[in-house]
C-alpha cells in the first residue's frame, strides 16, 4: 500500500474555515429546495461553465452560453462553441463521474477536450511547461511519470483521512502541479475539485470551484505560485477555503422559505438583488440587469413588474434611453 502523502500544512485558520463552511452548508441546500431552485441550478450551471472557459481565454457571454445550451444558433468562432459545447456535455455527466477514479478523470477529458486536442482522453505523451507570457512559470514532471504520480494522488485522495475539504484543495493544487494532460489541465482541475466537494455534500454541484476561481483570478494563481515555493499547499488550501466560504455568504442573505415570492413582506432573494441593483445603479435598462446579475432576461422583466407592482421601483424616460429608478429616488437621468 502507497505512503505517499502530498506536502500540505493545515493553517489555524483554515480549520476555522471548515467549522464555518460546515455550518452554511445545510443553508445553501435548503435554498436550493426553494421554487425557484430548478431556475438557479440552471443559472449556477451556465455560470460554471462560462466562468470555467473563460478562465481559458473564451470569449462566449453567459447569454451566447445560454442559447447553446438550450440549442440555438450563435455567431461566434468554432473552437469557442465546441468548448462550451464539450463543457456542457461533460458537467452532464457530473453524478456519473466517480471523483476517485482515474479511468472517469480520463472519460470526462475525453468529453472535455473532444475535437480540440489530439490526446483527448488520454495522458500527455510530451513534455509541458506553463508560461505566463513568455515566462515560464512552471515545469511539469516528465510524461513518462505521469501516470504514476496520478496513481499516487488518487490513492491518497480516496484513502486519507484527512477532511474532504481539505483533500479537495490538496488535489487541486497536486493536480495542476503534474499537469497531466497536453491542454484542459485547468477546467478538469476545477471540475475535479468540485466533483470531491459534491461528495462531501452534493450541494457542490451547485456551488462549483470554477465561479469562485474566475471571481478571483489573481489571488488563484498567487496561491499556486506561492506553493510552488514553498513546496506545499497550505497557502492554496487557505485560499480555496476562503472562496467556498465567500461563495456561501453569498446565498445566506437568500430569504428560507419563500412563498409566492414573499416572506413576511419582503421580495425573496432573486427580486432582492434586482432592488439593490437598481439602489446602487439607478437608470440601468432591464438587459443591463440581467448581464450583470447573470439571470435570463425574461426572469428580470418578471421581477420588474412585480416590484413595479409593490411601488418599489418606476421605468423613467423614453423607451430607447430610459431605465429604472426606486419609486421615491428623484435622481436626475443622465441625458
Amino acid at each position: 500500500m502507497s505512503d505517499y502523502r502530498p506536502p500540505f500544512t493545515i493553517s489555524a485558520k483554515a480549520i476555522s474555515m471548515i467549522a464555518e463552511i460546515s455550518g452554511l452548508i445545510e443553508r445553501y441546500a435548503i435554498r436550493l429546495e426553494q421554487q425557484d431552485g430548478l431556475k438557479l441550478r440552471k443559472a449556477n450551471k451556465i455560470k460554471t461553465i462560462q466562468s470555467s472557459l473563460a478562465i481559458e481565454g473564451n470569449t462566449l457571454s453567459i447569454g451566447q452560453v445560454t442559447d447553446i445550451l438550450d440549442g440555438k444558433k450563435v455567431v461566434a468562432p468554432l473552437r469557442e462553441i465546441q468548448e462550451v459545447k464539450n463543457a456542457i456535455a461533460t458537467y452532464d455527466l457530473f453524478e456519473k463521474l466517480n471523483p476517485f477514479s482515474v479511468k472517469d478523470l480520463l472519460k470526462a477529458h475525453g468529453v472535455m477536450m473532444s475535437a480540440l486536442v489530439d490526446e483527448a482522453g488520454n495522458f500527455r505523451s510530451g513534455n509541458v511547461g506553463v508560461f505566463r507570457g513568455e515566462q515560464v512559470v512552471h515545469i511539469a514532471p516528465p510524461a513518462e511519470r505521469v501516470p504514476y504520480l496520478i496513481k499516487e494522488l488518487f490513492h491518497w485522495l480516496k484513502h486519507s483521512e484527512d477532511h474532504l475539504l481539505i483533500r479537495s484543495c490538496v488535489f487541486h493544487y497536486e493536480f495542476e502541479f503534474i499537469h497531466p494532460f497536453a491542454d484542459g489541465n485547468g477546467r478538469m482541475g476545477r471540475l475535479w475539485q468540485s466533483l470531491i466537494l459534491a461528495k462531501l455534500h452534493p450541494v457542490f454541484q451547485h456551488l462549483p470551484v470554477e465561479t469562485m476561481v474566475h471571481d478571483n483570478q489573481q489571488k488563484y494563481y498567487a496561491a499556486i505560485n506561492q506553493c510552488s515555493k514553498s513546496t506545499n499547499s497550505g497557502p492554496f488550501i487557505d485560499f480555496m477555503l476562503e472562496e467556498i466560504l465567500r461563495a456561501l455568504k453569498q446565498h445566506k442573505g437568500d430569504q428560507i422559505g419563500a412563498v409566492n415570492g414573499v416572506v413576511n413582506g419582503a421580495v425573496n432573494g432573486a427580486v432582492n438583488q434586482v432592488l439593490q441593483f437598481i439602489t446602487e445603479k439607478p437608470g440601468c435598462r432591464t438587459n443591463a440587469i440581467a448581464e450583470a446579475l447573470n439571470l435570463p432576461l425574461r426572469t428580470v422583466q418578471r421581477h420588474l413588474e412585480q416590484l413595479k407592482k409593490q411601488g418599489k421601483v418606476e421605468f423613467r424616460g423614453a423607451p430607447r434611453n430610459g431605465g429604472y429608478f426606486l419609486k421615491n429616488d428623484h435622481t436626475e437621468q443622465n441625458g
